[in-house]
């Protein structure tokens, strides 16, 4: 057999390569095993063409197709991006495929319990969907023998997954119609070439061309027939790639018809869905047409609001928990709601609630209900949620909150404010807050001494609220991750209890007014349950909308972090050789951690420095080297460095590495002006150099003339305090580094006038020289340093790409 006795991902690598080279199998999306895409991003972006179910071994078809389609649907994958042109499924003899339109249907059966495992082949869930699709799989499969059939199977992947151009479509329902209004005013409405305000005197609207939009099929044909409810209710109509005025009264004030300004958007946006409506939603998007709203707010108020791609995606992981009917079934508070836009697309205006600090937010939103926002006066008021007693709220809503059982059904869906006392930044709230109100709130003062330093960030004042005084309800909310994985929220989660249902992540610079690079979670808690929390699995969407993967928080205790560890090889006793400067242990610290000779006092009067010795040198040196190998990216961080398993500890390879790693990399910001260097990795004659060096502690610890004085059970359990150490010997990847050092430091003492005592930090600022405001430039001009340099850091990288795998597999961090 041709892929026989592999594992699978060789046999994926494989069949990518041998039957699909000409298109992109390396992207992974979510926990389908493979996929194919375009190797070229077209028009409008990459299109999915086949995901696929790979299995090592001779299976049944069937059973892959419905592994595959249990792993899509427990995802969702289908509602977060793209679907493709096929489904597949192999194994090492044989591939499958059957076209994704004709399984969709089975994503849509109501009552259906997708959280299953997928490859549990025994579930009730597995069969059930093995009958519901074992006649449709036998009529619209195409199996291919890969030895048999090859010439069969690369015609069909070149006439039809190549040619796969056009994608399946997300169906148009009562929770995503309003959603996909908005977007359409965002890419359509500025394409459609007409006078809006003499359309808008005429009381025709922006929401009129949407309704005639959804209501055509794929090929661009009114699809209203003989149905006469929604041809009398449809104001404009589309036709001949335009559109015509229906209204009787206004056929001749607007009998030409009107033109797209450019058909490749029009049709771009549509492709994504699937038109019409479903049947049975038809008649209710067209009674609810008073919901379409224009959203123009954003300008007059300057207001940090909450993406519209984030409010749609955030309601549609309350449907599929809460189910389709959610909005008639539940209560909904927006108890930092701004000026309403988190509660856009929302259908039920008499289970909406919105509150807000600021009136003049109020006012705003009182004007937009005048102009039809889908909200009642009534439940639109001012309250400090922080502060003010619940006897203020309007006794309606005070009637659910005393309930205990239409408690259960109030959602408090919120997107707080997240900033901490001090930061005068409220990065997505809806409105503008005082960092003063961070310390000096009612809800501080309750819970300042029982949850500690956590509540100085204002959402987990609203968390805490809402935990203690509105108890048994559901809370989703948008918020950093911080409270399921810092150190400074240790006591608010033994405090807060409840059971994380579902959520998703995305970049918080989607957000306005948001530059910095981390992650933003939106998470459904059902506050009903007492867990405690251990551990949070999201789903990852880029900036796109587009699902990406999955992201898994850990909770943790005290004495899980990094710091714990390297508390205990603090050494108070022997001389001196640097600090180490460690801000905090999540990675959004990395520029804050390297060494020195000389501490600020801000950084001892904050404890944040450890001193180095001979005795602790190594593991400092690990300690920086796993804080900088690990390149932070927005998904990153907010991972928590961690106390790591023993098997370091034997690993005497990976120990030098990140010796030799702290002693060229740039934050080794060690310099002989701060006193003696004891960091010269070199000798005199090794580097040539114009005198004896002050210090060659590094030199003689490396050839193991140091003699170092550590417990048996820690770093050194092989050597005594009695015995000399043993050379170090550096792997392949080090001596690279350091050969490569060799060169810098022989080039620098080369030059007249040269501090010999000089660190690796004195030669970069020897070269490099600093500017008009004191900081060391970027570059030099001098071009022989510029490649020495160059070939330091480049080696450097090598090194750092051999520790990266360690530091997950020792525990330091956690995948």
């Amino acid at each position: 057999m041709r892929y026989q006795n592999i594992r699978e991902e060789e046999l994926k690598n494989k069949v990518g390569n041998d039957w699909f080279k000409q298109f992109d199998t390396t992207e992974i999306l979510g926990n389908i095993d493979f996929t194919v895409f375009p190797q070229q991003d077209n028009l409008f972006g990459r299109t999915p063409l086949l995901w696929a179910e790979a299995k090592t071994g001779n299976f049944e078809v069937v059973t892959m197709f419905v592994q595959l389609i249990l792993t899509i649907g427990k995802a969702r994958t289908f509602d977060k991006t793209m679907p493709p042109a096929f489904l597949g499924a192999f194994d090492f003899k044989k591939i499958a495929f059957v076209p994704y339109i004709n399984i969709q249907d089975i994503f849509y059966l109501n009552d259906f319990n997708w959280n299953v495992t997928p490859s549990n082949h025994e579930t009730k869930e597995f069969q059930l969907i093995k009958q519901r699709i074992e006649a449709t799989l036998k009529q619209n499969t195409y199996v291919y023998d890969y030895e048999k059939d090859e010439k069969e199977l690369q015609a069909f992947i070149k006439n039809n997954v190549a040619k796969a151009t056009t994608t399946n479509k997300l169906k148009i329902d009562k929770n995503n119609f309003i959603p996909i209004y908005l977007r359409w005013l965002e890419i359509v409405k500025p394409i459609i070439d007409v006078n809006w305000d003499d359309l808008k005197k005429a009381n025709i609207l922006d929401s009129d061309f949407y309704l005639a939009d959804l209501f055509v099929d794929d090929k661009d044909t009114q699809t209203i027939g003989d149905d006469l409810s929604i041809r009398e209710n449809l104001f404009v109509m589309f036709q001949n790639e335009g559109y015509k005025i229906a209204k009787e009264n206004l056929k001749q004030m607007f009998d030409a018809n009107i033109t797209l300004k450019n058909k490749d958007t029009y049709l771009h946006f549509w492709k994504r869905y699937k038109r019409p409506p479903l049947k049975e939603f038809q008649d209710y998007i067209i009674e609810r047409r008073d919901l379409l709203v224009p959203q123009d707010i954003r300008e007059r108020k300057g207001a940090f609001f909450t993406p519209r791609i984030w409010v749609e995606l955030s309601q549609k992981y309350l449907t599929d928990y809460l189910g389709e009917n959610w909005q008639d079934d539940y209560y909904i508070w927006d108890c930092a709601a701004g000026t309403g836009n988190l509660l856009a697309g929302l259908t039920n205006k008499y289970n909406i609630y919105a509150s807000t600090l600021d009136q003049a937010d109020v006012n705003v939103m009182h004007e937009r209900i005048d102009h039809g926002a889908n909200l009642l006066k009534n439940n639109v008021f001012q309250f400090d949620f922080l502060n003010d007693d619940f006897t203020k709220l309007p006794q309606s809503l005070q009637d659910i909150i005393n309930d205990e059982e239409k408690r259960k059904k109030l959602v408090v869906y919120i997107n707080p404010p997240y900033a901490e006392h001090g930061n005068r930044t409220t990065f997505a709230g809806d409105g503008d807050h005082k960092a003063s109100v961070a310390t000096t709130s009612y809800i501080y003062n309750k819970f300042n001494k029982i949850v500690g330093t956590a509540t100085r960030e204002l959402f987990a004042q609203f968390f805490l609220r809402v935990h203690d005084e509105i108890p048994n309800s559901i809370l989703a909310s948008f918020s950093t991750l911080k409270h399921i994985n810092s150190q400074n929220f240790l006591k608010f989660r033994q405090y807060f209890k409840g059971e994380f249902i579902k959520g998703f992540i995305c970049e918080a610079n989607t957000f306005d007014n948001v530059k910095g690079k981390f992650p933003i979670g939106f998470l459904i808690w059902n506050l009903s349950q007492k867990n405690e929390i251990k551990r949070v699995e999201t789903d990852i969407i880029n900036s796109y909308g587009d699902y990406s993967g999955i992201k898994s928080f850990h909770a943790f205790g005290p004495k899980d972090f990094i710091s714990s560890w390297l508390r205990s090889f603090y050494d108070k006793k022997n001389n001196i050789i640097g600090y180490l400067i460690l801000p905090g242990v999540d990675m959004q610290q990395q520029n804050g951690v390297y060494f020195t000779a000389k501490p600020t006092d801000s950084d001892i009067a904050q404890h944040k420095t450890a001193m180095i010795t001979k005795n602790n040198l190594l593991i400092m040196s690990i300690y920086l080297a796993i804080r900088q190998v690990i390149n932070p990216v927005w998904l990153n961080n907010r991972d928590q460095f961690l106390h790591p398993n023993d098997h370091w500890n034997l690993d005497l390879d990976f120990q030098n590495d990140c010796l030799v790693y702290s002693l060229f990399d740039g934050q080794n910001k060690v310099t002989s002006k701060d006193g003696t260097n004891h960091w010269i990795p070199f000798t005199e004659y090794e580097v040539n150099a114009q005198a004896k060096f002050e210090s060659n502690f590094m030199t003689d610890f490396i050839k193991g003339k140091i003699k170092q004085e550590v417990n048996n059970d820690t770093l050194f359990e092989q050597a005594t305090t009695k015995e000399e150490q043993k050379p170090l010997v550096f792997s392949e990847e080090a001596t690279a580094v350091f050969d490569a050092g060799r060169e810098l430091w022989n080039y620098y003492h080369a030059q007249k006038d040269v501090n010999v005592n000089a660190s690796l930090y004195d030669i970069r600022e020897y070269f490099q020289g600093r500017n008009d405001k004191g900081r060391m430039n970027s570059k030099s001009d001098d071009v022989t340093y510029t490649q020495l340099i160059a070939n330091v850091r480049s080696k450097l990288a090598v090194l750092a790409d051999k520790i990266k795998p360690k530091v997950y597999e020792y525990g330091f961090l956690k995948e």
